[in-house]
């Protein structure tokens, strides 16, 4: 029997033995090609980091007495070389150091991640559609210079009409954009728009947006914890601005974004029948946003302003970020924690840009910096 399967002249079992060694082959093959794809940005990344993340980084460039001490410090960094003399062209050389990072990754990445780039640098634009938005519908006059803000031709194209149109063409064209038909229903009375339940709806545009992203093979569970967080932590968000607002609970609860990684349903339900704050952050016991929250209560009762809790949130999601590098760092982690920390990196530095320039005093920009992440 073994002289007939062996039998260089029969062809068969040969033909079954090559077919199988080659599923073997490309079994084996498929994970590892996408390893040797993370290789060199994962480790360029690593290299690069994010020091301004850090606290005692951020410090050293708070001390600055003037913006041209800040400039000169912080290009001494070789990853950073930034131009102008004022406010504004500091923070826009930010925003342009932050397009060219990213445009950087595209090139270093497999080309299987565009649509993820792509999308996070739209939901970094998605600020600038909201204010714009909101200003327009509030009758503020808008300078058109903030379209130079934007970092997608897409973004300065919807700003543009934004700026341009009357303002009961607003809704078909953020429908036009993507956003669902509900923007119809939010913005049809513009004596009464809740602006809360506005935002959610460019939250619920992006996330969809994320999910439909492609990624290399492997990538998928790294993706969806990253788009699962983010989720829970709009979600927490939202629930706090609702509280400080003095939403009731019919309306709190119509300001669900969909199931995260750890808020499902019948938890944010609990949350938006929370009597205050303080209880809110009671009810999120037995997850990763109780302890950062209980722990920034002292300052918010102080402050009385839900942004020392949103800060809070912020700086535990780039822990989970880091985290998720850590559970995933031969293939998208490290990309996702260097991407989500280079924007905080950005917004830290733009920050104190304006808090120098301003003459505001050190601790108070301190306050308001987002730092962690730390390995």
């Amino acid at each position: 029997m073994l002289d007939t399967i062996l039998d260089p002249a029969n062809p068969v079992p040969w033909v079954i033995i090559a077919g199988l060694l080659a599923g073997a082959i490309a079994v084996i093959y498929r994970p590892f090609s996408t390893y040797i794809k993370f290789v060199y940005p994962n480790a360029k990344y690593e290299a690069i980091g994010n020091p301004y993340i850090i606290e005692r980084e951020l410090n050293k460039l708070i001390e600055n007495k003037n913006i041209n001490g800040f400039k000169e410090m912080l290009n001494t960094n070789k990853d950073y070389q930034l131009t102008g003399e004022n406010i504004y062209d500091l923070q826009k050389s930010l925003d342009d150091h932050l397009i060219k990072t990213i445009e950087q990754m595209k090139k270093d990445n497999s080309r299987k991640m565009k649509y993820f780039y792509d999308t996070y640098i739209e939901k970094i634009d998605l600020y600038l559609i909201k204010h714009i938005v909101k200003n327009r519908l509030r009758d503020i006059n808008v300078d058109k210079k903030i379209i130079e803000n934007a970092l997608l031709k897409k973004t300065k194209n919807v700003l543009q009409d934004l700026i341009d149109a009357d303002k009961n063409s607003i809704p078909e064209i953020l429908k036009n954009y993507g956003l669902p038909d509900e923007i119809r229903e939010v913005l049809k009375d513009e004596k009464d728009i809740d602006f809360l339940k506005l935002d959610t709806l460019f939250d619920i545009y992006i996330i969809n947006k994320f999910k439909q992203t492609s990624v290399p093979y492997k990538c998928e569970d790294g993706r969806n914890k990253f788009i699962n967080y983010l989720v829970d932590t709009l979600n927490v968000k939202n629930v706090l601005r609702a509280k400080q607002l003095g939403y009731n609970i019919e309306n709190c609860k119509k300001l669900f974004l969909g199931e995260g990684q750890e808020i499902a349903l019948w938890k944010f339900n609990e949350l938006s029948e929370a009597d205050s704050v303080s209880q809110m952050i009671s009810s999120l016991q037995g997850t990763s946003y109780y302890e950062p929250l209980k722990n920034s209560i002292e300052d918010y009762n102080r402050e009385n302003s839900v942004q020392v809790l949103e800060n809070a949130l912020d700086r535990n999601f780039l822990n989970i970020v880091r985290d998720i590098s850590m559970q995933n760092y031969i293939t998208i982690g490290p990309t996702i924690r260097f991407l989500v920390s280079k924007e905080f990196e950005i917004r830290n530095l733009k920050t104190i840009v304006k808090g120098i320039g301003e003459n505001m005093p050190p601790d108070f920009i301190k306050n308001v910096l987002v730092t962690g992440g730390e390995t």
